[in-house]
Order: structure tokens, then sequence, then C-alpha cells
């Protein structure tokens, strides 16, 4: 069978046996996919592994692997780590947003469906979650997330009526419409919830910003937010998918309810 190579980021994984992994990885070129690392843990008598001694959540590396869309599991041949995100793992809140991403990156795309710009903006925002600008970057990520795969709520007009929505410090937000309702709408929408219109403003704003080659914004250019403001848009946001997709968000309720 021929070989495949790919920048890759690894989303999941699970200890198959002493000796091996099963991962879920993310290729720029080649999107999802499910592979099979024989004998990952495994070392030589002078200590070398073909993948460096196993491979953990969230590297980043040069993959080698047989590639056949029509298998559940493909085999990982070699592993080659560019980015092992050190300083994010000593941040417990940049952990629990970079998994957050990687659960919704493996939620939203089918296998084999590219997507090289929500690759690159993975990568970016991995490397930025160690940072002040944690919170900023990782909603940006978000929405772009959310718009790449399809899946961005109506944030802009009534989801019930279509009308632009209002100017009022309280606006509304319905995971079964899918986006946000006005208030001479709300209450012929049961499963409305209260949301400050300051906030949704923000995320308007956000969305209007130029990107870079359709994908990404720099840090810089982003409004500084604290949790305080970011905590109820990624509330919104993980209401929305998990409606949408029908399915619990795992690590959802660690960013929200986490240090």
């Amino acid at each position: 069978m021929a070989l495949a190579h790919d920048r890759c980021i690894c989303l999941r994984k699970v200890e198959y046996s002493e000796t091996s992994q099963i991962l879920q990885l993310f290729g720029r070129e080649h999107g999802l996919l499910r592979v099979i690392a024989k004998g990952a843990h495994r070392r030589t008598k002078a200590g070398a592994s073909r993948f460096d001694g196993g491979i953990d959540l969230l590297d980043v590396g040069d993959a080698v692997f047989t590639f056949d869309p029509g298998r559940e599991l493909n085999t990982l041949t070699e592993w080659s780590l560019r980015q092992g995100h050190l300083e994010l793992r000593r941040n417990l809140r940049a952990v629990y947003l970079a998994q957050y991403a990687a659960e919704l990156v493996a939620l939203l795309f089918q296998e084999h469906d590219p997507h090289a710009p929500v690759f690159d903006g993975l990568n970016a925002v991995l490397a930025e979650l160690a940072t002040p600008r944690a919170e900023e970057v990782f909603l940006n990520f978000q929405l772009d997330l959310l718009r790449e795969s399809g899946y961005l709520p109506e944030l802009t007009s009534c989801a019930e009526c279509g009308f632009p929505a209002g100017d009022h410090d309280l606006a509304y937000f319905s995971p079964g419409r899918g986006g946000v309702v006005c208030r001479n709408c709300e209450g012929k929408v049961p499963d409305r919830n209260p949301f400050d219109q300051r906030l949704l403003r923000l995320i308007q704003g956000v969305l209007k910003l130029p990107r870079i080659n359709g994908a990404g914004i720099p840090a810089q250019r982003l409004p500084r937010l604290t949790r305080h403001q970011t905590d109820p848009i990624n509330h919104l946001l993980s209401d929305h998918v998990e409606h949408t997709l029908g399915r619990r968000l795992r690590v959802a309720r660690y960013v929200l309810d986490g240090p």
C-alpha cells in the first residue's frame, strides 16, 4: 500500500497495548484520520523509537502513514515531532482550551475531508494559548471553526423573524432556532436564553475583522478579553453545538467551570 506524508496534530489517543497507540490525527492535506502506531512505546537497545517514545495529545509532527480512505484504521509508520507545546502544558486553563479546540475539530468535520485553514488556525492557536491573549485567540478560533464547518449560528438577524437584532441591552439566544432571537419574538421561543447585547456586538465585531488569506486574525488585532466576557460566549456556542450535533461535549464543562 502506498504511503502518505502530512503535517499532523494529534487530537485523540488511546493506549492500545503496552507498546501501541490508536490515534486520531488532523492532517493539513488529509483531514481527520485514525491510525494505529504499532510499537509506539517500544525502544531499541540504543534507545531509539520511530515515534519518539509515543505521541501525546496536541503534539504536532510530520507523519508517514498508509492511506486508504476505505479503511477505518490506517497504520502510522513514522512520526517526527515538530512541536510539543511544553509552555501550554504548564497552564491548566490553556490545556483545557486546547483540548476543547481539538474536540471541536474532531466532531465538526468528516474523516478525510481536509481543511487547511482550520489546520493552520489550530496550529496557531495552540502556540498562543499559553500567553495572556488566550481568551481572545480561542474565541476567534472557535468562530472561524464554526464558520468553516458550516455550524456558525445566526448572530446578526433574528432567527425567528429575520429582522436585524435590536440594540436593547438584553438579547436572547435559542439553540433550537440556531441563533439570536429579538425581543418581539422571544415569547414564541421556549428555549430562549437571555444574552448580553454587548457581548453579541463583540462577537459581531470579531467576525467582521479581516482574515489573512481567509484564515485567522493576528492576535494583536483582536480586542483584549477576559473570562467575564468569554465565558458567556463559550457557553452560548457550546449549547449551540451540542444541540446541533445531538451530543454532549466532553471538555466544555472544564472550559466553562474550570480555573
